[in-house]
């Protein structure tokens, strides 16, 4: 199940409005969280697309699978430091609610490619 280019994948395009949708709710996190929370929620972010483009890049299923696999670990990280950052009061729930949504969208479809690949 390739794609000629990983660029056609709605999976790859989504996941990178993710990033922008991550880095612009993270402008607004202290500055002193520049190196720390922000830095962290937007490399994990970033994985996300950057996983499905070299796992589409691969030869092998199986490596697909698990750059796939990687990619959807990537999403429960960001997962988890949204709630963080919620939970200290960098983010309120408005602002963080359609990358929820987002997010829930993207791994629906990483896990539905993924199962394709196994069978």
């Amino acid at each position: 199940m390739s794609v000629e280019n990983f660029k056609g994948l709605i999976v790859w395009q989504k996941s990178m409005n993710f990033v922008a949708g991550i880095y612009e709710v993270t402008k607004s996190f202290p500055s002193d969280e520049r190196f720390g929370l922000t830095a962290q929620i937007r490399r994990a972010a970033v994985s996300v697309p950057s996983n499905i483009a070299e796992g589409n890049s691969r030869i092998s299923t199986a490596e697909y699978r698990q750059f796939l696999s990687v990619a959807r670990g990537s999403l429960a990280e960001v997962e988890t430091q949204l709630l963080i950052s919620q939970m200290l009061g960098f983010a309120n729930e408005s602002d963080i609610e359609s990358l929820f949504a987002l997010k829930l969208e993207i791994h629906k479809m990483l896990c539905s490619i993924i199962n394709k690949l196994v069978t």
